[in-house]
């Protein structure tokens, strides 16, 4: 069997697909840098060396998140430029469940200090390309956000998205009364 080396990148993206796995289970705070390693099946001093610390692998690791959000509504205002055509495109993203857990750790994990500027950089930057992209008022992009976060936490409940639990009389409600169906 030949084995080949990956390059320094495909190391850095197979360690980050790693970090949503492990921090989407466990949080900031309950994941270690040993639980990535084993993901990614590698060592653990490995992981440090790559990144330095478990929160230089974190702010990597929303960085991505963010980046993927982004990269879906570039995508999706390319034929749709609109808060729906946004939106519906932020609901395919259920499929990577574990993606949308991390944002949401990131988001429970901005009060600590190294992360919070990062973390708030992240949703800022995620407002501002949704205004930039749709022509939405603060406003309008507040609501769209408001929307986004209920599906982000409905998704990470699985009360939306693939695999997900069966329906309540309370979920049916509130799934009916979702935006962007």
């Amino acid at each position: 069997m030949v084995r080949t080396r990956l390059t320094a990148q495909e190391r850095h993206t197979q360690l980050v697909a790693a970090a949503v796995t492990a921090f989407a289970q466990g949080g900031y705070a309950g994941t270690t840098t040993d639980q990535v390693a084993r993901i990614a099946g590698v060592s653990q001093p490995y992981v440090i060396r790559i990144f330095g610390s478990k929160q230089e692998l974190f702010l990597a690791t929303m960085r991505h998140a963010g980046d993927r959000v982004q990269q879906m509504w570039r995508t999706a205002a390319a034929e749709d430029p609109s808060l729906r055509g946004l939106g519906m495109a932020y609901k395919q993203l259920l499929a990577e469940r574990d993606l949308l857990v991390v944002l949401l750790h990131g988001f429970a994990a901005a009060a600590d200090p190294g992360l919070g500027d990062a973390v708030r950089q992240c949703y800022g930057d995620l407002f501002t390309l949704v205004r930039d992209l749709t022509g939405a008022s603060a406003e309008e992009a507040r609501d769209f956000f408001a929307a986004g976060m209920l599906i982000t936490v409905l998704g990470a409940m699985r009360v939306l998205g693939p695999d997900a639990v069966p329906t309540q009389p309370w979920m049916a409600d509130l799934l009916g009364a979702l935006p962007y169906e």
